[in-house]
């Protein structure tokens, strides 16, 4: 009995494992010089890859942003909802995104809306 218990337990905590994403997303207030300068005022929403291990999500937006993100089968939503618009300057919102191998696809949404990236930029 204690050999399936054991057993039952193994598997159980394998297949957690399994299904376990590694995905973060996190607001980044100092944003590197090697990005910054790759940053384009003029577009909406831009991602930068930094190398292969995660992105910077730029999003340029006159109201303020919450951020969070979800994940389904090889998806990854980045939710943006935008409060306050006003006729104010419009302030850069930067995010950094890692994300496991499985997902390849990166939808950014606005207000529940599916934008494109204006720019993907590889350093």
């Amino acid at each position: 009995m204690k050999k399936i218990l054991l057993f039952v337990f193994l598997v159980t905590l394998i297949l957690t494992a399994c299904n376990s994403s590694t995905s973060s997303f996190s607001e980044v207030e100092n944003v590197p010089n090697s990005v910054q300068d790759n940053v384009d005022f003029n577009l909406r929403l831009q991602s930068i890859t930094d190398g292969g291990k995660g992105s910077y999500i730029v999003f340029h937006s006159s109201g303020d942003v919450e951020a969070d993100l979800e994940t389904q089968g090889d998806t990854v939503t980045i939710k943006l909802n935008v409060t306050n618009l006003q006729n104010r300057a419009v302030k850069q919102n930067t995010f950094y995104l890692m994300t496991d191998p499985k997902h390849d696809v990166i939808d950014v949404q606005v207000n529940g809306e599916s934008i494109p990236f204006d720019n993907v930029t590889v350093q």
